[in-house]
């Protein structure tokens, strides 16, 4: 049943082959089938660090892996149980059958942990279930859900990429573990408080990886030593996004930038969004609309403003590139039917991203009529849903007739531009994407949270998706601010959500204003992208004078956070340290950290409340033990272990600056 090669164990009964061994210090990667051969694709994971020291025992009754302070062991019938080295138990697999008539979990149920139920047509439905050992265990991470709930146990997740929705499956548990599902499939994961338990609808592997640390930082610090980490985020990361839906002449767009500098407000980036293109598919601007991008580009650059571009994967039948990339195979399939993924604005399919003449024929167009010219660009990578997709591999398979790109192995979205710009030397990358998966942090990918409501309980939800993003390993995160769905500028109640959501926005990794606001301008002419009317204005100037005092105060305040925020990204750089963390994240010590969901730390030294609710005028605050705290609206002091009723005005948002 057992056997060793090198440090890992395999173990194999009936058509099930188990591998365990060693991947980092503290942590193993667990591997199964029930095909022939194990395959070996090692998606998330970027390495297999050297590791001194394991000990691997094989005895008559099982075997045992001990790796520093972790410690797995595997009876005789396969069951896996993973202890700390202090002895608590972190992980152990839920089996109720009768293969061990002594485990005490003995059952005449009949119920497996590694449950390989087959598809038809081949592959595997998996389900791993582990037990729920504490009720009171806390998990967090797992990616962005649309969700207040920052504390993950007791919900059940979908396992897929959506318009706002980013599945990224590595979890940190306060038992002291953090769990890496290596399976991009689509699928499901519950944490109930009976079982743990992942599923992946299409797959031919169980694959994960578990390490053990004594606090969240060791443990997300050895996560992104397996799966990578953020390259360092350049300069203009670091201050103020303009972005609405959208600019859509080239003056219009210089004359936004021009009054930013009129008014002395610092701006690093401006963006154009999607539609600046005569169609689909033709990665280059519209002439009728945008005359003389060099020009525009210069002036700009002029004003110390970088340029950003949206670019779609949507190629249009009848675009100029359609037949060449047809011919050449760049472009996804479908399983029967007319060859559409998404009518809208045109017939158009989505460029395959799995292929690498894809990516390299794509990347030439956006060298060619962005990158060359000084501009940055971010992605659009999914649509709706109306299809199952029941196969990941090299290449994804659909029932139905649409697609949603989000479920295409997002990495590879991110790959298009990291790859080209890596091979013109450039080493700072960002992409601004709407989705990711574990393992896109290191292709430069900066997540939005996507297409939100504007309203006080989707900010919440993004204040819950920020934090778990952090700590499933995306450290660059943003929203729009505002919220992207509606919101007329001259609306009262919304000038108040907009307020509290610009407040909050200057202590997010990157500060971007975006969004679709009420009531729709006019159309600008009747050719190209120029038949998508653009929103109302959404400068911050549009809001009435007392919401662009409020404004100027804070982009000034991000500005001059700059050296700090860029101590934050070269953290998340070269460890993986998350830029807004929980609070248990910094006082893991500190009780009342785990349970906090409404506040956090914008790195090691500044607490932050946001406000969350319309029409408060006071909001509790925890300020935790071991340090004392200063408030940075008024100056007063405090001493740590404190929860406080901070007074609240519109023109302020309590944060809290940590004392040495």
């Amino acid at each position: 049943m057992f056997r060793q090669e090198g440090n890992r164990i395999i173990f194999h009964y009936d058509a099930e082959e188990l591998w365990v061994e060693p991947w980092g210090e503290d942590a193993v990667r667990v591997r199964a089938t029930k095909q022939a051969i194990m395959p070996e694709k090692n998606w998330a994971l970027i390495r297999q660090p050297e590791v001194k020291d394991v000990v691997v025992n094989i005895t008559a009754d099982g075997a045992e892996l001990i790796n520093r302070k972790l410690r797995v062991h595997i009876t005789a019938g396969g069951k896996i149980t993973m202890y700390h080295q202090n002895g608590n138990l972190l992980l152990e697999e839920y089996w109720r059958d009768r293969r061990e008539l002594t485990d005490p979990k003995c059952s005449a149920i009949e119920v497996e942990a590694r449950e390989f139920r087959p598809n038809i047509g081949g592959d595997y439905h998996l389900t791993m279930r582990f037990e729920s050992i504490d009720r009171n265990e806390k998990i967090y991470g797992m990616g962005q859900y649309q969700q207040p709930y920052l504390n993950l146990k007791g919900v059940d997740l979908e396992m897929a990429h959506r318009n706002s929705q980013s599945s990224v499956p590595f979890a940190i548990s306060s038992l002291g573990y953090g769990l890496l599902w290596n399976n991009p499939a689509v699928g499901r994961a519950v944490f109930g408080h009976n079982i743990t338990s992942f599923e992946s609808y299409g797959t031919k592997i169980l694959d994960y990886w578990l390490v053990a640390g004594d606090t969240p930082a060791e443990i997300e610090e050895a996560y992104a030593k397996v799966t990578g980490t953020v390259p360092m985020m350049p300069e203009y990361g670091l201050g103020f996004w303009q972005c609405k839906l959208r600019y859509q002449t080239q003056e219009e767009l210089l004359e936004v930038a021009r009054e930013y500098k009129r008014r002395n407000l610092p701006i690093d980036v401006i963006v154009i969004d999607y539609f600046h293109w005569p169609k689909q598919g033709e990665w280059k601007f519209d002439p009728t609309y945008w005359p003389d991008p060099d020009a525009m580009i210069e002036e700009l650059k002029e004003m110390g403003i970088e340029l950003m571009v949206s670019i779609w994967p949507t190629v249009d039948k009848e675009s100029e590139n359609y037949q060449e990339m047809l011919e050449k195979g760049y472009l996804i399939r479908t399983e029967r039917g007319v060859r559409v993924g998404l009518d809208f604005q045109g017939a158009t399919i989505h460029y395959d991203a799995t292929n690498p003449g894809a990516r390299r024929y794509l990347w030439r167009k956006v060298k060619k009529n962005y990158y060359d010219k000084g501009i940055q660009v971010f992605w659009l990578d999914e649509a709706e849903p109306e299809y199952t997709a029941y196969e990941f591999d090299n290449y994804r398979y659909y029932a139905g007739t649409d697609l949603e790109i989000g479920n295409i192995y997002p990495v590879e979205y991110a790959k298009t531009f990291y790859e080209g710009m890596e091979q013109e030397g450039q080493e700072n990358i960002v992409n601004l994407l709407r989705c990711a998966w574990a393992g896109s942090q290191k292709y430069g990918a900066l997540v939005w949270s996507g297409d939100i409501a504007s309203s006080f309980d989707s900010m919440r939800n993004q204040l819950a998706a920020g934090l778990n993003m952090g700590l499933a390993g995306i450290p660059w995160w943003t929203t729009d601010i505002g919220g992207f769905h509606g919101g007329d500028p001259n609306d009262p109640q919304f000038r108040e959500l907009f307020v509290r959501w610009f407040q909050w926005g200057t202590f997010c990794p990157v500060m971007r204003l975006h969004g679709d606001r009420e009531p729709r301008q006019p159309q600008v002419g009747t050719t190209g992208g120029a038949t998508c009317r653009s929103g109302a204005a959404n400068e911050v100037w549009s809001y009435g004078e007392e919401v662009y005092g409020i404004c100027e105060k804070y982009m000034h305040m991000r500005e001059q956070m700059r050296d700090y925020t860029r101590r934050l990204m070269e953290e998340a750089h070269l460890k993986g340290t998350p830029v807004m963390r929980t609070m248990f994240y910094e006082f893991p010590e500190d009780a009342m950290c785990w349970i906090l969901e409404d506040q956090y730390m914008y790195g090691d030294k500044l607490l932050v409340a946001p406000i969350l609710e319309a029409g408060i005028c006071t909001r509790k605050v925890y300020l935790p033990r071991g340090a004392s705290w200063k408030d940075c609206e008024t100056g007063t002091l405090y001493e740590g272990g404190a929860l406080i009723d901070q007074p609240v005005t519109l023109e302020s948002m309590p944060v809290f600056l940590k004392l040495e």
